[in-house]
């Protein structure tokens, strides 16, 4: 059974977007399209959990705030 994962995606000045997964700590990729982008967190994500098993670190998304300093 497919579990889903979090993923947030940002793009850098150099115009490649980045993904990571915040579940799963140290899980990320780069690429220049969105396309490319979703099949490598796709292998990111199946290779961070064949590393770590059932014992990966993971933490809980809470929710991502805007903050004027």
């Amino acid at each position: 059974m497919a579990k889903d994962y979090t993923v947030v995606i940002e793009q850098d000045e150099e115009g490649y977007f980045i993904a990571e997964v915040p579940e799963l700590k140290g899980c990320h990729t780069q690429a220049k399209s969105l396309d490319v982008l979703m099949e490598r967190i796709k292998e990111a994500i199946q290779l961070c959990l064949e590393v770590y098993g059932r014992k990966y670190p993971t933490t809980h998304l809470v929710g991502v705030q805007k903050v004027a300093v």
